[in-house]
């Protein structure tokens, strides 16, 4: 199961020509797809663009009558080759995924599709993933629509110029026979809004219709003399159609009045944050209407030198917004700027941050900069001559600690953990290799296990330098989404073919959980569209693995312990997998409330197990937080003069998972953990138990209170 649903919200893609639309950037992109005749659709989940592959599984029925094909595909790399539809056949087609760890992913298909050049319109949707909002390494997809020479949007983060965006890249790629991005950045997706709608338009020419009558053109093949071919006519043909189609439909806009001697040049992505800024300067108003001049490039790759040209026409001084690095725009501009012998001063990274994102008062700082040199009369007296008498905004990140990621309350994954961190107590420190997904967490504390990480699935690839065995052999991490995308072949299948001596840990929580809980081929769930129940045991099997072992409750600390002992001394001599299977405690709690909450209002029993700590028994040890890390175990103070230290304590987040008294158990703490059944609509007997239990121990506790003050002498 997803996230969420989006099936409420499916009904509005339904909306025709002159109705208007509301929602997330997410859902307009979608729409935008089926009023621009996509004939097939297809991608792999990541934020933030992961609700885009959750809305078009939801809006299956509707594609399908429209005749539009949709596949969740394997990953990003099937996702890429996928478009290869739109070859030799005039459909529109558009493939979706997480950038630049999914553009890295697809590469190879992106390079070989904009070699051979598309019939049809060709959409790469990537959801550019950088910030502070960011999961994954900082780059930019730039460098790969540079390589590769395909066409790169970046629109203004709003409806409208968003939907226009999806009908101008189909457009231009058909236009330019060439495939194109179109950069969906964090705030894009996720921003609010409205636009009109038009009638939802069904494929000119369906799969099913291309499929009947089959077309082919060996020049469109990748091999020589046929690739020298295609790089000629990238630059020849696809460039110059390119920008002449940009040119003439306006792709990119202009703002404010164009006479004045500077003016900002902008990603269409940085719009927002640019407008921003010269709002709080008093340069704009808030419908954002501004005398400043702004070129904004809503199509970032290719760079039009003759609209850059006419913009730079009788300017002394020019801003160029590029967030991230390296300075790839900077550079281009720079360079048509020395070509023409123009006097222009370029102003970019010399006053904006090289790295890092350009939030609103890094926007605000650079403009500010830029004025003060370009326009300074434009600016506030107080910005001008700013109080050097007032007090400086103190440096947060020195006090505040930081805050990384961690696994969620009741998370399968953290007594895997546990488990390993006792063996290595007997065992000794092992060799650990990590893997992208929630068990990456593992790498912080408490556990601090795994200390690299080198792709999706290639956990144990990445291990393979120490598979030959030794003292100690190695351990690698692989989750199921993982295993599935591209584990089995590049990391399971080079373990067996390499005849590996060491021990690979297969996190099956029965999604692809980090992504936001969609179904992967191990899913325990029925899927009426998609086939699951396929378990990652016998796709091991299957590849060769001899030793694998499945552990169907990780919250089992005891066994998984004895499971990896055993991998670690075992006398076999050959790859070793243990697969660890508990279902994602986030999914299993969407699944199980609301049917917890519906048997509750219908008046049937329903026991909620609850667990807790005993703050007598609890001696302030805090072992069980070195062995757990839920963020329901805490610390509590008590008000007993004579026990400083604080003790542990569950809060009311605890999904009763059990695992804090597992790891109690296995490592032999204190008992001080306990459970306690929460009763909903309990019987009548269980009513009368309970109210008879309480007033016994009311009595009990009466009567110690009043030992305890005679006792201090308080009553004679």
């Amino acid at each position: 199961m997803a996230e969420r649903s989006f099936k409420a919200e499916v009904e509005h893609l339904r909306k025709g020509d002159g109705d208007t639309f509301t929602g997330e950037g997410i859902l307009a992109i979608t729409k935008a797809l089926l009023e621009n005749g996509v004939g097939y659709v297809g991608g792999y989940q990541g934020a933030p663009i992961s609700h885009l592959m959750d809305v078009l599984a939801d809006a299956e029925d509707l594609m399908s009558e429209l005749g539009v094909r949709f596949e969740a595909n394997a990953s990003e790399a099937a996702a890429a080759a996928m478009l290869a539809a739109s070859v030799h056949y005039p459909i529109r087609g558009a493939v979706t995924f997480k950038g630049p760890v999914g553009v890295n992913v697809a590469s190879d298909a992106i390079a070989n599709l904009s070699s051979s050049g598309v019939t049809g319109g060709a959409l790469m949707i990537v959801g550019e993933d950088y910030g502070e909002g960011s999961s994954i390494m900082q780059e930019r997809s730039h460098a790969f629509a540079m390589k590769s020479q395909f066409w790169m949007l970046d629109p203004r983060p709003n409806l409208p110029s968003i939907t226009k965006a999806v009908k101008d890249g189909f457009e231009l790629s058909e236009a330019s026979n060439t495939p194109v991005m179109l950069i969906a950045r964090i705030r894009a997706c996720h921003v609010t809004g409205s636009f009109e709608t038009r009638d939802n338009q069904p494929p000119k020419l369906t799969v099913e219709d291309a499929v009947a009558n089959p077309q082919s053109d060996f020049k469109r093949v990748v091999l020589p003399p046929w690739s020298y071919v295609h790089e000629q006519d990238k630059i020849k043909t696809r460039w110059p159609d390119a920008e002449k189609f940009i040119v003439d439909n306006k792709l990119n806009e202009h703002f404010g009045s164009q006479d004045a001697p500077f003016g900002i040049v902008l990603q269409g992505g940085m719009y927002n944050g640019v407008i921003r800024a010269l709002q709080r300067l008093g340069l704009a108003d808030v419908f954002g209407n501004t005398d400043v001049p702004l070129y904004v490039l809503n199509v970032t790759y290719p760079i039009v030198q003759s609209e850059f040209d006419a913009f730079c026409e009788g300017k002394a001084h020019v801003m160029l917004v590029e967030e991230g690095q390296p300075d790839h725009i900077e550079q281009q501009l720079g360079s048509f700027l020395y070509k023409a012998q123009r006097r222009v001063k370029l102003h970019g990274k010399d006053i904006l941050p090289m790295a890092g994102e350009y939030t609103g008062q890094v926007l605000l700082d650079g403009v500010t900069a830029f004025l003060k040199v370009a326009a300074p009369d434009l600016l506030p007296a107080v910005v001008r001559a700013p109080n050097m008498d007032a007090p400086a905004i103190p440096d947060l990140s020195k006090t505040v600690p930081i805050r990384p990621p961690g696994f969620c309350t009741g998370c399968p994954e953290r007594p895997i953990f546990a488990a390993m961190k006792l063996t290595q107590e007997e065992l000794g420190k092992h060799q650990i290799s990590g893997d992208i997904g929630c068990h990456l967490f593992g790498s912080l504390p408490p556990f601090e296990i795994g200390g690299a990480t080198m792709g999706y699935g290639l956990g144990p690839a990445s291990n393979a330098a120490f598979d030959a065995g030794g003292k100690r052999r190695a351990i690698s991490m692989l989750g199921d989404g993982g295993f599935w995308h591209n584990g089995l072949s590049s990391s399971i299948g080079n373990m067996v073919f390499n005849k590996s001596d060491s021990v690979a840990v297969i996190v099956d929580n029965y999604y692809s959980a980090a992504t936001g809980g969609q179904d992967v081929m191990s899913s325990r769930a029925r899927n009426e569209s998609k086939a699951t129940n396929n378990p990652i045991s016998k796709a091991l099997e299957g590849v060769g693995v001899k030793w694998v072992r499945q552990i169907d409750r990780t919250y089992d600390v005891g066994k998984m312990r004895a499971v990896l002992h055993e991998a670690l001394t075992t006398d076999y001599d050959g790859p070793k997998v243990i697969v660890a299977s508990s279902e994602c405690m986030l999914n299993k709690q969407r699944r199980e409330k609301p049917l917890r909450a519906k048997a509750i209002k219908e008046g049937r029993r329903v026991d909620v197990p609850r667990f807790g700590v005993d703050s007598d028994v609890c001696t302030g040890d805090h072992a069980c937080m070195r062995l757990s890390g839920c963020p329901s175990l805490s610390l509590k103070t008590l008000d007993d003069p004579l026990r400083d230290d604080p003790v542990a304590h569950i809060d009311q987040t605890c999904v009763g998972c059990g695992n804090c008294g597992e790891v109690a158990d296995t490592a032999v703490l204190c008992p001080s953990f306990y459970q306690a059944d929460v009763v909903h609509n309990p019987s009548a007997f269980e009513a009368w138990r309970a109210k008879l239990r309480n007033r016994i121990i009311a009595k009990l506790q009466a009567r110690r209170d009043s030992k305890r003050l005679r006792l201090s002498g308080s009553v004679t």
